[in-house]
């Protein structure tokens, strides 16, 4: 299904913007969901100009913060410092500043987690660094 008179795909539009959200690459999958969240969350809202895939983590940081999602915001903090977008620093200024709006309990918590997702992103780095063993 060509749908921009260029080849793509509504699907294949979606599946690049998901790799650049995340900074890794996905997979297409069967059935509504995954149709839902490649096919209209990634390649219609994530792909609307007028804010940059920075503006929407941030946004839906706090969001998910509020809701006491933590676990999801997770992968929203991975994908942050994968792809350069926010620095350590800053995240952990995000989670001290989001204390005040979204509860001490979830903002403490999102600090808690930069700390454990930037701990093992420096591990996984060192690792993927260190000459293999023969």
């Amino acid at each position: 299904m060509s749908d921009n008179g260029s080849g793509d795909t509504v699907r294949q539009r979606g599946l690049a913007k998901m790799a650049e959200v995340y900074g890794t690459e996905f997979q297409d999958y069967p059935g509504p969901h995954f149709a839902l969240t490649a096919d209209h969350l990634f390649a219609e809202i994530w792909s609307r100009p007028g804010l940059t895939i920075r503006d929407r983590r941030l946004l839906l940081l706090g969001a998910l913060a509020a809701q006491g999602a933590i676990d999801t915001a997770g992968i929203q903090i991975g994908a942050a410092l994968r792809n350069g977008e926010l620095t350590e620093e800053q995240l952990h200024e995000i989670a001290v500043f989001l204390c005040y709006y979204v509860g001490w309990p979830n903002g403490s918590k999102l600090d808690i987690l930069v700390g454990t997702i930037v701990a093992q992103q420096k591990k996984a780095a060192r690792a993927q660094s260190a000459p293999a063993e023969q």
